[in-house]
């Protein structure tokens, strides 16, 4: 058996239907909760998951304290968001596999990141694979938004989706969270200026380790210029949005324009640091 840890803060609207995809096969359900104050507590209490609560600071810090002081019941950890969902697929590779005899240490989950009007984003979606199941004692988080796993061993992966539906609260929330993504990817950007952080144009290109090439191809990312316009034109051509059709293009556009979100806000830290 494994373990569920789910973050929330004010969830009320999405937490349900996460919890209806696990509670019926798993005993071990944890809610990890920044102080909600609408109605998410008593619905994950109502699914009989227990609840752990503690300050957000920024993501790495609030899952690497969760994975360390939460007193999960198996050795192994199915890590969702709330707006994710288990699928009959994922559930079905998870209830036959052989974890006791495994030698890895966390599993890659494929997620399908689905557009407001119920279309799979295949295309247009940037990183399909995530670390999402795993041992909590050999797993931990770098970075202060979008946080990058770093697994104390070695890694497979399982079969099965994970599905993710972003703009279930709609365009205007997804906008309200990911300004606030940006001011925290800036202050990051801003942090490896100042450290000198260097970034392997090799391992971003090549590494085996999708953790690893994600973490070095974003670092090399930032320093390029117009990098709004070139991530619309890597997400419709490169990756081929527009074969996800209206849907693709839209969702393209809406990751350039976080891009640009980002490169304002370092604009503005650099000023008020040079004040």
């Amino acid at each position: 058996m494994i373990s569920v840890l789910i973050l929330t803060k004010n969830e009320q609207q999405d937490l349900p239907g996460c919890l209806e995809s696990v509670h019926q096969w798993c005993d071990d359900i944890h809610v990890y909760d920044s102080f909600s104050d609408d109605n998410t507590l008593q619905i994950a209490e109502s699914f009989g998951a227990k609840i752990t609560q503690r300050k957000f600071e920024n993501w790495s810090a609030h899952q690497n304290w969760g994975l360390v002081n939460i007193p999960f019941k198996y050795s192994w950890v199915l890590y969702i968001d709330a707006d994710e969902r288990v699928s009959e697929s994922l559930l079905a590779a998870i209830k036959s596999y052989d974890f006791t005899n495994s030698n890895n240490v966390a599993y890659e989950i494929q997620r399908r990141d689905f557009a407001w009007d119920g279309t799979w984003l295949k295309y247009a979606q940037m990183s399909p694979y995530y670390l999402r199941l795993f041992k909590p004692d050999k797993m931990h988080y770098e970075r202060l938004v979008n946080p990058v796993s770093i697994p104390d061993g070695t890694v497979g992966r399982i079969s099965g989706f994970l599905d993710h539906y972003p703009f279930s609260k709609g365009f205007r929330y997804w906008i309200s969270r990911h300004l606030g993504y940006a001011d925290m990817e800036a202050a990051m950007r801003l942090e490896d200026m100042g450290k000198g952080t260097e970034f392997s144009l090799g391992k971003a290109l090549f590494s085996k380790d999708f953790t690893e090439k994600r973490y070095h191809q974003k670092g090399l990312f930032y320093k390029l210029p117009g990098r709004p316009l070139i991530k619309w034109l890597y997400m419709v051509l490169g990756r081929r949005a527009f074969l996800d059709g209206k849907a693709g293009i839209t969702y393209a556009t809406l990751q350039s324009i976080y891009e640009y979100f980002i490169v304002l806000k370092t604009k503005e830290l650099l000023k008020n640091r040079s004040n």
